[in-house]
C-alpha cells in the first residue's frame, strides 16, 4: 500500500492516511484489505472487485462511497513468440470517499505509475473529481498510445512475413489481432461508465468536471474507432498472408511433384535395362552408353516440358 498526497501542487509520498490523500494498492494481501475497510469504513468488497481480472467495468454509488472499474491497458511478455510484447487489459479499481480516493489492481500498471511521478498536470488529490477525471482521461490517452504500438509491431511482423513466410511471424500478427479485440471490448465497456458518470448528480454540479468528463468520452471514442480500423486492417493482412502462404505451399507441392516426375524416368531405364531380359543394344559393349544418353535426353525434353507448362 502506497499513500501519496499533493502538497505544496506537487504529490509527494506520505507514511500515514490523510484526508486528501491518494492510496493505491498493487495485487494487496487479505489482511491488507480487510484493515483499510475499517479504516476509511468502505466495503470490503468494492477492495477486492478489482482483483478479479474477469471483473467488468461499471459504477455503483453507495451512501459513502463511489466504485468505478475501468479496464486499463497492460503489456505482458508475448508467451508465443518468445520476442516483443503482446497487450492486454486488466481492470482498475477506483473508490471514492468523501475524504480519499482509493485505486486497486492486480499488478502494477502503467497508467498508476504516470501518476506516481507527478508528471500529470492537474492531478490533485485533495481535489477528487478532477483527480478521478484526469485517471480516466490519461487511461484513454494510453489506449491511443498502445494502439500506435500495435499498428508500428504489425508492420514489423508484416515485412518480416514477406522475407520469411515462418510461423513466428504469423502468430505475432495473431497476438497483435487478439489484443486489438481485447482493446476494443474494453473501450466499449470504459464508454458506457463514462456515459452514465456524466448522468450523475456529483459530475453535473460542477461545469468544469462535466465539460473535462465529456473530452474524457471523445477521447475513449476516437480510441473505439482506432482499434476498429487496425483491426479490420489487420485482419485483411492476415487472410492476404495465408493465402499467400497456401499459394506458396501449392507451388511448392507442384515443383517436387515435377522434380519427382523428370526422376522417375531414369529409375524406369534403369530398372528395365537391370533385369534379365532381351534389350536394345544389349550385346554390345557401347550399350550402356547409349542407353544413358537416350536416358539424358528424355529427362531433358521431359523437364522442358515441365518447364513449358510452368510446372518446374
Amino acid at each position: 500500500m502506497e499513500i501519496y498526497k499533493t502538497l505544496k501542487n506537487h504529490l509527494e509520498k506520505i507514511d500515514i492516511i490523510q484526508d486528501g490523500a491518494w492510496i493505491n494498492l498493487v495485487a494487496p494481501t487479505e489482511k491488507e484489505v480487510i484493515d483499510l475497510s475499517k479504516t476509511l469504513k468502505i466495503e470490503k468488497e468494492s477492495l477486492m472487485a478489482a482483483l478479479d481480472t474477469e471483473e467488468r467495468p461499471r459504477i455503483e454509488v453507495e451512501d459513502n462511497e463511489i466504485l468505478i472499474i475501468v479496464d486499463v491497458p497492460y503489456i505482458e511478455k508475448n508467451k508465443t513468440t518468445n520476442s516483443g510484447v503482446s497487450y492486454t487489459t486488466l481492470p482498475l479499481g477506483i473508490i471514492v470517499t468523501k475524504e480519499n480516493i482509493i485505486t486497486v489492481s492486480s499488478a502494477s500498471l502503467s497508467l498508476i505509475e504516470i501518476f506516481k511521478s507527478g508528471i500529470v498536470k492537474g492531478a490533485l488529490s485533495n481535489n477528487i473529481i478532477s483527480f478521478v477525471l484526469q485517471l480516466l482521461h490519461r487511461n484513454s490517452t494510453n489506449f491511443l498510445i498502445y494502439l500506435r504500438n500495435i499498428e508500428k509491431q504489425s508492420k514489423e511482423w508484416e515485412r518480416e512475413l514477406y522475407q520469411s513466410m515462418r510461423n513466428r511471424e504469423l502468430l505475432g500478427l495473431l497476438e497483435l489481432e487478439k489484443s486489438l479485440v481485447y482493446f476494443s471490448t474494453s473501450l466499449k465497456t470504459n464508454e458506457s461508465v463514462l456515459e452514465r458518470m456524466g448522468r450523475m448528480a456529483f459530475i453535473k454540479e460542477n461545469l468544469d468536471d462535466a465539460e473535462f468528463l465529456e473530452e474524457v468520452i471523445i477521447e475513449n471514442k476516437q480510441a473505439i474507432e482506432m482499434a476498429k480500423i487496425y483491426s479490420d486492417v489487420l485482419s485483411v493482412v492476415m487472410e492476404v498472408f495465408a493465402s499467400v502462404i497456401s499459394n506458396n505451399f501449392n507451388m511448392l507441392m507442384k515443383r517436387l511433384t515435377a522434380i519427382t516426375i523428370v526422376m522417375a524416368v531414369p529409375n524406369i531405364l534403369s530398372g528395365l535395362w537391370g533385369m534379365n531380359v532381351a534389350v536394345p543394344f544389349g550385346e554390345h559393349s557401347i550399350g550402356f552408353p547409349i542407353i544413358l544418353g537416350i536416358i539424358s535426353l528424355i529427362s531433358i525434353m521431359t523437364a522442358l516440358l515441365l518447364h513449358r507448362k510452368q510446372l518446374l
